[in-house]
Protein backbone atom coordinates (compact mmCIF):
# COMPACT_ATOMS: atom_id res chain seq x y z
CA UNK A 1 0.00 0.00 0.00
CA UNK A 2 1.15 3.41 -1.34
CA UNK A 3 0.20 6.36 1.18
CA UNK A 4 -1.44 9.34 -0.32
CA UNK A 5 -0.08 12.97 0.22
CA UNK A 6 -1.81 15.86 -0.17
CA UNK A 7 -2.40 19.06 0.67
CA UNK A 8 -6.03 19.49 2.25
CA UNK A 9 -7.33 22.82 3.38
CA UNK A 10 -9.89 23.54 5.84
CA UNK A 11 -11.96 26.45 6.24
CA UNK A 12 -13.28 27.94 9.75
CA UNK A 13 -15.51 30.92 9.14
CA UNK A 14 -16.93 33.34 12.02
CA UNK A 15 -19.30 35.87 12.39
CA UNK A 16 -18.89 39.13 13.60
CA UNK A 17 -20.70 40.64 12.37
CA UNK A 18 -17.98 42.77 9.77
CA UNK A 19 -17.98 42.91 6.42
CA UNK A 20 -15.24 41.20 4.75
CA UNK A 21 -14.37 44.28 2.56
CA UNK A 22 -12.88 45.93 5.84
CA UNK A 23 -11.30 43.10 7.09
CA UNK A 24 -7.43 42.73 7.65
CA UNK A 25 -6.38 39.24 6.53
CA UNK A 26 -3.19 37.28 8.80
CA UNK A 27 -2.62 33.67 9.26
CA UNK A 28 -0.48 31.42 12.03
CA UNK A 29 1.48 28.83 11.18
CA UNK A 30 2.00 25.45 13.46
CA UNK A 31 4.61 23.06 13.06
CA UNK A 32 6.70 22.91 8.81
CA UNK A 33 9.83 25.59 8.94
CA UNK A 34 8.65 26.54 12.86
CA UNK A 35 8.67 22.90 14.15
CA UNK A 36 5.74 22.13 16.96
CA UNK A 37 6.68 24.22 19.64
CA UNK A 38 3.22 25.52 20.07
CA UNK A 39 1.63 22.19 21.68
CA UNK A 40 -0.20 21.95 24.88
CA UNK A 41 -0.86 18.55 25.03
CA UNK A 42 0.34 15.20 23.09
CA UNK A 43 -0.87 11.94 23.74
CA UNK A 44 0.27 8.84 21.69
CA UNK A 45 1.94 11.03 18.86
CA UNK A 46 5.39 11.89 18.44
CA UNK A 47 7.44 13.56 16.17
CA UNK A 48 9.21 12.49 12.86
CA UNK A 49 9.83 13.50 9.44
CA UNK A 50 7.47 14.70 6.96
CA UNK A 51 6.87 16.56 4.08
CA UNK A 52 9.97 18.67 2.32
CA UNK A 53 11.84 16.77 5.57
CA UNK A 54 10.36 19.63 7.71
CA UNK A 55 9.24 17.62 11.32
CA UNK A 56 5.50 16.64 11.65
CA UNK A 57 3.49 14.78 13.85
CA UNK A 58 2.38 11.30 13.68
CA UNK A 59 1.28 8.67 16.03
CA UNK A 60 3.68 7.04 18.80
CA UNK A 61 4.54 3.41 18.70
CA UNK A 62 2.52 1.81 21.50
CA UNK A 63 3.81 1.46 24.51
CA UNK A 64 2.14 0.08 27.67
CA UNK A 65 0.46 2.75 29.92
CA UNK A 66 0.75 2.17 34.10
CA UNK A 67 -3.08 0.72 34.89
CA UNK A 68 -4.36 -1.09 37.89
CA UNK A 69 -3.51 -4.37 36.85
CA UNK A 70 0.46 -3.07 36.38
CA UNK A 71 3.30 -4.41 38.48
CA UNK A 72 6.27 -3.61 36.47
CA UNK A 73 7.22 -1.40 33.82
CA UNK A 74 10.71 -0.55 31.83
CA UNK A 75 10.00 2.00 29.23
CA UNK A 76 13.48 2.99 29.00
CA UNK A 77 11.95 6.56 27.58
CA UNK A 78 12.83 8.71 29.83
CA UNK A 79 17.34 9.68 30.88
CA UNK A 80 16.86 7.72 34.25
CA UNK A 81 15.34 3.49 34.18
CA UNK A 82 12.94 3.34 36.30
CA UNK A 83 9.98 1.58 36.96
CA UNK A 84 6.73 3.59 35.35
CA UNK A 85 4.42 1.80 38.26
CA UNK A 86 6.74 2.90 41.26
CA UNK A 87 6.74 -0.73 42.75
CA UNK A 88 9.91 -1.64 41.81
CA UNK A 89 13.12 -0.05 43.22
CA UNK A 90 16.19 -0.03 40.98
CA UNK A 91 19.05 -1.62 43.12
CA UNK A 92 21.78 -1.92 40.62
CA UNK A 93 22.40 -1.67 36.52
CA UNK A 94 24.47 -2.07 34.03
CA UNK A 95 22.18 -1.09 30.99
CA UNK A 96 22.85 1.73 28.90
CA UNK A 97 19.85 3.34 26.86
CA UNK A 98 19.81 3.86 23.27
CA UNK A 99 17.82 5.95 21.05
CA UNK A 100 16.96 2.61 18.84
CA UNK A 101 13.73 1.38 20.16
CA UNK A 102 10.85 -0.85 19.07
CA UNK A 103 8.08 1.33 21.43
CA UNK A 104 8.43 4.40 22.48
CA UNK A 105 11.61 6.79 22.71
CA UNK A 106 14.16 4.76 24.17
CA UNK A 107 15.62 1.25 24.81
CA UNK A 108 18.47 -0.46 26.82
CA UNK A 109 21.65 -2.18 25.44
CA UNK A 110 23.00 -4.72 27.29
CA UNK A 111 26.65 -6.33 27.12
CA UNK A 112 26.37 -9.95 28.24
CA UNK A 113 28.08 -10.44 32.06
CA UNK A 114 28.55 -6.67 32.42
CA UNK A 115 25.04 -5.90 31.78
CA UNK A 116 21.68 -6.48 33.71
CA UNK A 117 19.84 -4.55 35.86
CA UNK A 118 18.44 -5.50 39.24
CA UNK A 119 14.87 -4.84 40.60
CA UNK A 120 13.44 -5.31 44.23
CA UNK A 121 9.77 -5.22 44.76
CA UNK A 122 7.69 -3.80 47.32
CA UNK A 123 4.65 -4.98 49.12
CA UNK A 124 2.72 -4.20 46.61
CA UNK A 125 4.72 -6.23 44.30
CA UNK A 126 4.39 -9.88 42.63
CA UNK A 127 8.06 -10.41 43.54
CA UNK A 128 8.14 -8.21 46.67
CA UNK A 129 5.82 -10.44 48.68
CA UNK A 130 5.44 -14.34 49.61
CA UNK A 131 2.74 -16.25 48.83
CA UNK A 132 -0.65 -17.18 46.08
CA UNK A 133 0.64 -14.97 42.81
CA UNK A 134 -2.49 -15.23 40.58
CA UNK A 135 -2.87 -14.53 37.30
CA UNK A 136 0.38 -12.53 35.66
CA UNK A 137 1.86 -11.97 32.42
CA UNK A 138 5.95 -11.01 31.74
CA UNK A 139 6.43 -9.99 28.39
CA UNK A 140 9.21 -7.61 26.70
CA UNK A 141 10.77 -6.75 23.02
CA UNK A 142 14.02 -8.50 22.66
CA UNK A 143 16.59 -7.21 19.54
CA UNK A 144 19.41 -10.25 20.56
CA UNK A 145 22.99 -9.54 19.09
CA UNK A 146 23.73 -13.60 18.95
CA UNK A 147 21.66 -15.23 21.25
CA UNK A 148 24.14 -17.92 22.40
CA UNK A 149 23.53 -20.82 24.09
CA UNK A 150 22.80 -20.38 28.07
CA UNK A 151 22.63 -16.12 27.82
CA UNK A 152 19.61 -15.25 30.52
CA UNK A 153 17.40 -12.63 30.07
CA UNK A 154 15.26 -13.15 33.09
CA UNK A 155 16.15 -14.42 36.25
CA UNK A 156 14.53 -14.80 39.48
CA UNK A 157 15.70 -17.19 42.44
CA UNK A 158 14.16 -18.11 45.68
CA UNK A 159 12.87 -20.80 47.65
CA UNK A 160 10.20 -21.79 49.65
CA UNK A 161 9.24 -24.31 51.93
CA UNK A 162 7.38 -27.37 51.03
CA UNK A 163 6.76 -30.12 53.38
CA UNK A 164 8.89 -28.91 56.18
CA UNK A 165 11.36 -29.05 53.22
CA UNK A 166 13.27 -25.86 51.85
CA UNK A 167 12.55 -26.41 47.96
CA UNK A 168 14.31 -24.54 45.21
CA UNK A 169 12.31 -21.89 43.04
CA UNK A 170 13.64 -20.85 39.96
CA UNK A 171 12.27 -18.50 37.26
CA UNK A 172 14.39 -17.97 34.25
CA UNK A 173 14.26 -16.90 30.55
CA UNK A 174 17.05 -18.47 28.34
CA UNK A 175 18.46 -19.14 25.22
CA UNK A 176 19.29 -22.40 23.68
CA UNK A 177 19.57 -23.90 20.38
CA UNK A 178 18.50 -20.32 18.98
CA UNK A 179 15.08 -20.52 20.71
CA UNK A 180 13.58 -18.98 24.53
CA UNK A 181 12.96 -21.35 27.08
CA UNK A 182 11.28 -20.44 29.93
CA UNK A 183 11.81 -22.46 33.22
CA UNK A 184 9.47 -22.41 36.25
CA UNK A 185 10.75 -24.70 38.76
CA UNK A 186 8.88 -25.23 41.94
CA UNK A 187 6.64 -22.53 41.80
CA UNK A 188 3.22 -23.95 41.14
CA UNK A 189 2.01 -25.72 44.35
CA UNK A 190 0.73 -29.43 43.70
CA UNK A 191 1.56 -30.04 40.50
CA UNK A 192 3.20 -33.31 39.10
CA UNK A 193 6.05 -32.20 37.56
CA UNK A 194 8.47 -30.07 39.63
CA UNK A 195 9.61 -28.07 36.47
CA UNK A 196 7.36 -26.53 34.05
CA UNK A 197 9.67 -25.70 30.65
CA UNK A 198 8.18 -23.81 27.49
CA UNK A 199 10.38 -23.89 24.84
CA UNK A 200 9.88 -21.61 21.45
CA UNK A 201 9.95 -23.13 18.04
CA UNK A 202 10.76 -20.08 16.00
CA UNK A 203 14.08 -19.14 15.44
CA UNK A 204 15.88 -15.95 16.67
CA UNK A 205 16.71 -13.79 14.54
CA UNK A 206 20.34 -11.02 15.54
CA UNK A 207 19.32 -7.83 15.63
CA UNK A 208 15.43 -7.73 14.92
CA UNK A 209 12.98 -7.32 17.19
CA UNK A 210 10.23 -9.33 18.52
CA UNK A 211 7.74 -9.35 21.43
CA UNK A 212 8.21 -12.26 23.95
CA UNK A 213 5.33 -13.14 26.48
CA UNK A 214 4.42 -15.72 29.31
CA UNK A 215 1.11 -15.65 30.86
CA UNK A 216 -0.68 -17.54 33.23
CA UNK A 217 -4.24 -17.51 33.80
CA UNK A 218 -5.37 -18.89 37.59
CA UNK A 219 -8.76 -19.24 35.89
CA UNK A 220 -8.16 -21.98 34.10
CA UNK A 221 -4.52 -23.04 34.49
CA UNK A 222 -3.22 -22.20 30.95
CA UNK A 223 0.46 -21.18 31.02
CA UNK A 224 1.41 -20.15 27.29
CA UNK A 225 4.23 -18.45 25.40
CA UNK A 226 3.86 -16.47 22.55
CA UNK A 227 6.29 -14.37 20.33
CA UNK A 228 4.44 -11.57 18.34
CA UNK A 229 1.37 -12.95 19.47
CA UNK A 230 1.48 -16.05 18.07
CA UNK A 231 1.68 -19.03 20.57
CA UNK A 232 5.04 -21.15 20.80
CA UNK A 233 4.02 -23.41 23.87
CA UNK A 234 1.23 -23.95 26.46
CA UNK A 235 1.00 -26.32 29.61
CA UNK A 236 -2.02 -26.29 31.65
CA UNK A 237 -0.44 -26.50 34.97
CA UNK A 238 -3.40 -28.33 36.66
CA UNK A 239 -3.84 -31.83 38.82
CA UNK A 240 -4.52 -33.68 35.77
CA UNK A 241 -2.38 -31.76 33.22
CA UNK A 242 -5.36 -30.91 31.15
CA UNK A 243 -8.44 -28.42 30.85
CA UNK A 244 -11.37 -28.08 33.06
CA UNK A 245 -9.09 -29.50 35.90
CA UNK A 246 -7.99 -28.48 39.31
CA UNK A 247 -5.45 -25.42 38.27
CA UNK A 248 -1.99 -25.67 40.39
CA UNK A 249 -1.56 -22.16 41.78
CA UNK A 250 1.96 -20.21 41.43
CA UNK A 251 3.06 -19.47 45.36
CA UNK A 252 6.10 -18.00 45.79
CA UNK A 253 8.81 -17.90 48.79
CA UNK A 254 11.16 -15.65 50.11
CA UNK A 255 11.26 -12.49 48.83
CA UNK A 256 14.02 -12.30 46.12
CA UNK A 257 15.35 -9.73 43.69
CA UNK A 258 14.11 -9.93 39.66
CA UNK A 259 17.23 -9.41 37.25
CA UNK A 260 16.64 -8.76 33.57
CA UNK A 261 19.88 -9.29 31.08
CA UNK A 262 21.92 -10.84 33.84
CA UNK A 263 24.08 -12.45 30.53
CA UNK A 264 22.44 -11.15 27.30
CA UNK A 265 23.62 -9.54 25.03
CA UNK A 266 21.14 -6.96 22.82
CA UNK A 267 18.37 -4.58 23.22
CA UNK A 268 15.56 -5.12 25.25
CA UNK A 269 12.63 -2.67 25.01
CA UNK A 270 9.25 -2.23 27.23
CA UNK A 271 9.47 -5.05 29.58
CA UNK A 272 6.26 -5.40 31.60
CA UNK A 273 4.85 -7.39 34.53
CA UNK A 274 0.93 -7.18 34.93
CA UNK A 275 -1.13 -9.31 37.61
CA UNK A 276 -3.64 -10.37 34.63
CA UNK A 277 -3.48 -12.80 32.06
CA UNK A 278 -3.39 -11.85 28.25
CA UNK A 279 -6.44 -11.61 26.83
CA UNK A 280 -7.08 -12.41 22.85
CA UNK A 281 -7.57 -8.62 22.28
CA UNK A 282 -4.21 -8.08 23.89
CA UNK A 283 -2.84 -10.67 21.87
CA UNK A 284 -4.12 -9.52 18.71
CA UNK A 285 -2.14 -6.00 18.92
CA UNK A 286 1.35 -4.92 18.16
CA UNK A 287 1.92 -8.00 16.29
CA UNK A 288 3.88 -6.22 13.23
CA UNK A 289 7.46 -6.04 14.07
CA UNK A 290 8.77 -1.95 14.64
CA UNK A 291 5.57 -0.33 12.51
CA UNK A 292 3.04 -1.03 15.22
CA UNK A 293 0.35 1.79 16.51
CA UNK A 294 -2.10 1.88 19.16
CA UNK A 295 -5.28 1.41 17.73
CA UNK A 296 -6.93 4.04 20.08
CA UNK A 297 -4.81 6.19 17.71
CA UNK A 298 -3.35 9.69 19.55
CA UNK A 299 -4.43 13.33 19.96
CA UNK A 300 -2.26 16.83 20.11
CA UNK A 301 -3.64 20.04 21.37
CA UNK A 302 -2.06 23.47 20.70
CA UNK A 303 -1.93 26.23 22.95
CA UNK A 304 -4.75 28.70 22.41
CA UNK A 305 -3.36 31.24 20.20
CA UNK A 306 -3.59 34.84 20.98
CA UNK A 307 -4.16 37.04 17.83
CA UNK A 308 -3.28 40.88 18.23
CA UNK A 309 -7.38 41.96 18.27
CA UNK A 310 -11.07 40.23 17.80
CA UNK A 311 -10.96 38.12 14.34
CA UNK A 312 -12.99 35.74 13.15
CA UNK A 313 -11.06 32.30 11.78
CA UNK A 314 -11.50 31.91 8.42
CA UNK A 315 -9.68 28.68 6.89
CA UNK A 316 -6.47 26.47 8.56
CA UNK A 317 -4.68 24.89 5.57
CA UNK A 318 -3.10 21.59 6.73
CA UNK A 319 -0.30 19.55 5.26
CA UNK A 320 -0.62 16.14 5.74
CA UNK A 321 -0.74 12.90 4.98
CA UNK A 322 -3.60 10.31 5.25
CA UNK A 323 -2.81 6.88 4.15
CA UNK A 324 -5.81 4.41 3.02
CA UNK A 325 -7.50 3.19 6.24
CA UNK A 326 -6.02 6.12 8.28
CA UNK A 327 -8.12 9.34 9.56
CA UNK A 328 -7.57 12.72 10.94
CA UNK A 329 -9.96 14.30 12.97
CA UNK A 330 -9.62 18.22 13.54
CA UNK A 331 -11.04 19.95 16.13
CA UNK A 332 -11.30 23.82 16.93
CA UNK A 333 -12.63 26.42 19.51
CA UNK A 334 -12.26 30.03 20.15
CA UNK A 335 -13.23 32.63 22.31
CA UNK A 336 -12.68 36.17 23.71
CA UNK A 337 -9.89 34.76 26.71
CA UNK A 338 -8.68 31.68 27.99
CA UNK A 339 -9.00 31.65 31.29
CA UNK A 340 -10.91 29.06 32.84
CA UNK A 341 -10.81 26.66 29.89
CA UNK A 342 -10.69 22.96 30.06
CA UNK A 343 -10.52 19.71 28.12
CA UNK A 344 -14.48 20.18 27.33
CA UNK A 345 -15.08 23.95 27.94
CA UNK A 346 -15.53 25.82 25.33
CA UNK A 347 -16.83 23.31 23.72
CA UNK A 348 -14.66 21.88 20.58
CA UNK A 349 -16.16 21.45 17.45
CA UNK A 350 -15.36 18.80 15.08
CA UNK A 351 -14.76 20.02 11.83
CA UNK A 352 -14.66 18.13 7.88
CA UNK A 353 -11.97 19.19 5.56
CA UNK A 354 -12.61 21.94 2.96
CA UNK A 355 -16.21 22.50 5.42
CA UNK A 356 -17.49 26.05 6.27
CA UNK A 357 -18.27 26.37 9.79
CA UNK A 358 -20.04 28.99 12.13
CA UNK A 359 -20.01 29.93 15.19
CA UNK A 360 -15.88 30.44 16.19
CA UNK A 361 -14.38 33.85 17.00
CA UNK A 362 -12.66 35.76 19.55
CA UNK A 363 -8.90 36.55 20.07
CA UNK A 364 -8.02 33.38 20.73
CA UNK A 365 -8.01 29.83 18.86
CA UNK A 366 -7.35 26.68 19.74
CA UNK A 367 -6.91 23.40 17.60
CA UNK A 368 -6.78 19.61 18.41
CA UNK A 369 -6.50 16.82 15.84
CA UNK A 370 -6.58 12.84 16.41
CA UNK A 371 -4.64 10.67 14.28
CA UNK A 372 -6.27 7.01 14.03
CA UNK A 373 -3.96 4.09 12.42
CA UNK A 374 -5.64 1.41 10.27
CA UNK A 375 -7.26 -1.10 11.69
CA UNK A 376 -4.40 -3.43 12.12
CA UNK A 377 -2.55 -0.97 13.52
CA UNK A 378 0.24 -0.60 10.74
CA UNK A 379 0.18 2.43 9.31
CA UNK A 380 -0.02 5.82 10.74
CA UNK A 381 -1.27 9.24 9.50
CA UNK A 382 0.87 12.71 10.02
CA UNK A 383 0.56 16.46 9.71
CA UNK A 384 3.09 18.62 8.51
CA UNK A 385 1.84 21.87 9.30
CA UNK A 386 -1.24 23.78 9.97
CA UNK A 387 -1.71 27.31 9.05
CA UNK A 388 -4.50 29.30 10.93
CA UNK A 389 -5.88 31.80 8.23
CA UNK A 390 -8.31 34.43 10.39
CA UNK A 391 -9.28 38.31 9.46
CA UNK A 392 -8.98 40.89 12.38
CA UNK A 393 -11.07 43.89 12.84
CA UNK A 394 -9.11 46.79 11.34
CA UNK A 395 -7.97 50.00 12.76
CA UNK A 396 -10.14 52.61 12.30
CA UNK A 397 -8.36 55.85 11.41
CA UNK A 398 -8.06 58.51 14.31
CA UNK A 399 -9.66 62.35 13.42
CA UNK A 400 -7.12 63.96 11.42
CA UNK A 401 -7.59 67.77 13.71
CA UNK A 402 -8.42 68.00 17.37
CA UNK A 403 -9.02 71.07 18.65
CA UNK A 404 -9.31 72.26 23.24
CA UNK A 405 -11.28 74.57 24.39
CA UNK A 406 -10.49 75.77 27.89
CA UNK A 407 -13.40 76.49 30.21
CA UNK A 408 -13.29 77.39 34.03
CA UNK A 409 -12.89 74.21 35.02
CA UNK A 410 -13.20 72.35 32.02
CA UNK A 411 -12.10 71.68 28.57
CA UNK A 412 -14.29 71.27 25.46
CA UNK A 413 -12.75 68.73 23.00
CA UNK A 414 -14.12 68.96 19.40
CA UNK A 415 -12.75 67.03 16.56
CA UNK A 416 -13.92 66.41 12.98
CA UNK A 417 -15.44 62.38 11.98
CA UNK A 418 -12.56 60.56 10.78
CA UNK A 419 -12.49 59.57 7.22
CA UNK A 420 -12.10 56.18 8.04
CA UNK A 421 -15.66 54.60 7.24
CA UNK A 422 -15.25 51.62 9.56
CA UNK A 423 -15.03 54.29 12.52
CA UNK A 424 -18.46 53.32 15.21
CA UNK A 425 -17.53 56.00 17.50
CA UNK A 426 -14.41 58.08 19.45
CA UNK A 427 -12.20 57.95 22.77
CA UNK A 428 -11.06 60.78 24.57
CA UNK A 429 -8.09 60.70 26.25
CA UNK A 430 -6.35 63.03 28.56
CA UNK A 431 -4.01 63.68 31.60
CA UNK A 432 -1.31 65.87 33.28
CA UNK A 433 2.11 64.89 31.41
CA UNK A 434 2.39 64.88 27.36
CA UNK A 435 1.86 61.57 25.89
CA UNK A 436 0.95 60.07 29.32
CA UNK A 437 -3.25 60.11 29.91
CA UNK A 438 -3.90 59.03 33.13
CA UNK A 439 -6.42 61.43 33.84
CA UNK A 440 -9.38 60.37 36.46
CA UNK A 441 -10.27 63.73 37.62
CA UNK A 442 -13.02 64.25 35.46
CA UNK A 443 -16.47 64.37 36.06
CA UNK A 444 -17.06 62.06 33.13
CA UNK A 445 -14.94 58.91 34.18
CA UNK A 446 -11.11 58.54 33.80
CA UNK A 447 -9.20 58.32 31.18
CA UNK A 448 -10.11 57.19 28.24
CA UNK A 449 -13.84 58.55 27.98
CA UNK A 450 -16.18 57.05 25.79
CA UNK A 451 -17.52 59.72 23.59
CA UNK A 452 -19.99 57.73 21.46
CA UNK A 453 -20.30 58.80 17.72
CA UNK A 454 -20.05 62.37 18.25
CA UNK A 455 -17.29 65.31 17.06
CA UNK A 456 -17.20 67.24 20.66
CA UNK A 457 -17.28 66.13 24.03
CA UNK A 458 -16.61 68.55 27.32
CA UNK A 459 -14.86 67.16 30.11
CA UNK A 460 -15.56 69.40 33.74
CA UNK A 461 -14.18 68.69 37.16
CA UNK A 462 -10.77 70.24 36.06
CA UNK A 463 -8.15 71.78 38.06
CA UNK A 464 -8.17 75.53 37.09
CA UNK A 465 -4.45 76.49 36.07
CA UNK A 466 -3.32 73.60 35.57
CA UNK A 467 -2.71 71.76 31.80
CA UNK A 468 -4.04 69.19 30.40
CA UNK A 469 -3.18 66.74 27.08
CA UNK A 470 -5.54 65.65 24.98
CA UNK A 471 -5.96 63.38 22.65
CA UNK A 472 -8.52 61.01 20.55
CA UNK A 473 -8.85 57.83 18.91
CA UNK A 474 -11.47 56.06 16.86
CA UNK A 475 -12.97 52.44 17.59
CA UNK A 476 -14.24 49.98 15.42
CA UNK A 477 -18.23 49.99 14.18
CA UNK A 478 -17.91 46.39 14.34
CA UNK A 479 -16.30 45.83 17.98
CA UNK A 480 -15.81 48.84 20.33
CA UNK A 481 -12.77 46.88 21.65
CA UNK A 482 -10.85 47.63 18.75
CA UNK A 483 -9.12 51.18 18.88
CA UNK A 484 -7.12 52.90 16.62
CA UNK A 485 -4.04 55.09 16.97
CA UNK A 486 -4.30 58.26 18.35
CA UNK A 487 -4.64 61.65 16.88
CA UNK A 488 -2.17 64.31 17.12
CA UNK A 489 -1.75 65.70 20.56
CA UNK A 490 -3.47 69.14 21.63
CA UNK A 491 -3.12 71.16 25.19
CA UNK A 492 -5.19 73.45 27.48
CA UNK A 493 -5.49 75.10 30.51
CA UNK A 494 -8.31 76.03 32.37
CA UNK A 495 -9.35 78.98 34.36
CA UNK A 496 -12.52 81.18 34.84
CA UNK A 497 -10.44 83.33 32.55
CA UNK A 498 -10.19 82.33 28.80
CA UNK A 499 -7.07 81.09 27.68
CA UNK A 500 -5.56 80.81 24.17
CA UNK A 501 -5.79 76.62 23.08
CA UNK A 502 -4.39 74.66 20.79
Amino acid sequence: MIASTKKIPIFFSVCLLISSAFAVQKSHVIGGERGWNDLERADGVTTGVGRFGYECITLDTAVHAVTGTTDLLLTFDGSDIRDEAGHYAVIANDLTRTEDAVRGHGAAQSRGEQGGITLRGDARSIFGQTGLVGSFTIEFWLAPAVADDGETVLSWRSSRAASRYPQYQLITATFSHNHLVWNFSNIFAGYAERDVTLTGITNIIPYQWARHSVSFDQETGLLEYRVDGRTEALRFVTLGGHENDTVCEPVLGVVADLEFCPGYTGKIDNVTIETRARSQEDIALYTDGNEAYSVSGGRFTTRPILVSRPAKLEAVDALMSVPAQTDVRLYVRGGENCWGWTDSYPAWQEIAAGERLDGVNGQYFQVAAELLPDGGGTTSPSITQLELRYSEVPLPAAPFSVRAEPGDGCVTLSWNYSIDDTAGGYYVYYGNRSGEYLGRVAAEGASPVRAGNVTSLTLNGLKNGAIYYFAVSSYSRADDRVIGQLSQEVFARPGAKREDSR
